[in-house]
């Protein structure tokens, strides 16, 4: 816990003390199906050739080169068909010369084959053929290996599976895979003025933004996440069912419930004494000051509290508990967190200067190919409109009271990388 006073925690701090609840999860092997999002835990080398085999890249005629020299619209080659190769087939024929065999796309070249005529290039016969255009040695045939030869490596340890990861896989024949599996991760909201979206509001009330919002961050992430109901600000509610589920979290995420006032029940519930080690700081963050971190249970499954505004809700996810999840999912480096650019602000604002500032803003470039951000919305944490425009979160730092239009500032990219001006964080 912070010390008294107004002395804050940094968010360097505050980052790291959640970094050292986690660690990546242990291996293990999963099916092919399920690994998609998981990070590889071993490297993986082809056990074959890719192709295995010679192959036709077209539907044509398998041919030797010399036999159709000069072939052309005014003086065709005509050759007999001695075969018709599909794919699938195990077929043995050896091409002899002045002969020719139909084959299919992906079809076992027949021995003695030096190229394949396109049936573009030819009447299409059946018993007999004429070819009008002469392929180059090897045209249209695939050589085994020519992708990938045996023992080479095709993924790293580290690699992130996505779908083009999951289809080199299977084509290896790898049906399982050692992955670091995806933690489990549960979001609790709290507050007893919170109920669920399509509920009609009372006067007072108001939807569970958070709980939303935060578990479709998580499963961003690359987690899975269980979004729990919203839990009302009773401590003894909230315990039960903080406890009901720790038989299936890697992780807890709360929001609400986390500052100084008298029914902020997280902070109540998990300051008690007992089987739960959580320290709940005041970081030098604009927006989401209080924040908490701690474990939970005889397990000492991590838990991170968020406060209950929206906008620093998803703030605090993106800054302190981004970061854990990737490092659990297996991501290389001591601070995974999301790419980061150098940009120019296009309008000035002002920065608390105790407080590291993460301003919600849009980015474009300018004529000469900078990234240039302005803010979407105020500095309210309760303006969750505006996240919706929002591309980068710009990093305002300690010790600086107002950003000038046409500053250098640091902003953190919330969508893809966009330009090869980006980097990763340090």
């Amino acid at each position: 816990m912070s010390p008294a006073g107004d002395t804050l925690t940094t968010v360097a701090e505050h980052r790291q003390a959640c970094l050292d609840l986690v660690r990546p999860l242990p291996p293990l092997d999963l099916a092919l199906r399920d690994a998609l999002g998981c990070v590889l835990a071993e490297d993986v080398v082809s056990p074959r050739p890719l192709p295995a085999f010679d192959n036709s890249a077209m539907d044509g005629y398998a041919v030797r080169v010399r036999d159709v020299a000069g072939a052309s619209e005014e003086h065709p080659v005509g050759l007999p068909v001695v075969g018709d190769i599909a794919a699938g087939r195990p077929d043995a024929l050896r091409l002899v010369g002045g002969t020719t065999a139909r084959i299919m796309t992906g079809a076992p070249v027949p021995q003695g084959t030096e190229a394949v005529v396109p049936v573009e290039w030819t009447d299409r016969g059946v018993s007999h053929v004429t070819i009008t255009r002469a392929p180059t040695p090897g045209q249209h045939v695939r050589r085994a290996g020519e992708d990938v030869q045996a023992g080479v490596l095709v993924l790293e340890a580290g690699t992130r599976l996505e779908p083009r990861h999951v289809g080199v896989l299977a084509a290896i024949g790898r049906a399982r895979v050692r992955v670091r599996p995806r933690p489990r991760v549960v979001v609790v909201s709290t507050g007893t003025e919170v109920v669920e979206p399509g509920v009609t509001l009372a006067r007072g009330q108001l939807h569970d933004a958070n709980g939303y919002l935060l578990t479709a961050a998580v499963e961003d992430v690359g987690a899975l996440a269980y979004r729990v109901g919203v839990v009302a600000d009773d401590a003894h509610e909230l315990a039960g069912v903080l406890d009901d589920q720790l038989v299936r979290a890697d992780v807890v995420i709360t929001s609400g419930g986390v500052s100084e006032g008298a029914y902020d029940t997280v902070k109540e519930v998990l300051s008690a004494p007992g089987q739960h080690s959580v320290r709940f700081d005041r970081v030098a963050v604009q927006p989401g000051m209080p924040q908490g971190c701690g474990t939970l249970g005889e397990q000492a499954v991590p838990v991170f509290t968020l406060p209950g505004n929206p906008v620093s809700s998803f703030v605090s996810f993106e800054v302190f508990v981004r970061p854990a999840l990737r490092r659990m999912l297996g991501d290389p480096g001591p601070d995974p967190q999301r790419p980061r650019v150098r940009a120019v602000a296009g309008t000035g604002w002002t920065s608390p200067p105790a407080k590291e500032q993460y301003v919600r803003a849009a980015w474009t470039r300018d004529e000469r190919g900078r990234f240039v951000v302005e803010p979407v919305s105020g500095h309210g944490s309760h303006l969750v409109t505006a996240l919706a425009r929002a591309t980068c979160l710009v990093v305002v730092p300690v010790g600086v009271g107002a950003v000038e239009p046409g500053d250098e500032v640091e902003a953190v990219l919330l969508g893809p990388l966009p330009a090869p001006e980006a980097r990763d964080a340090p």
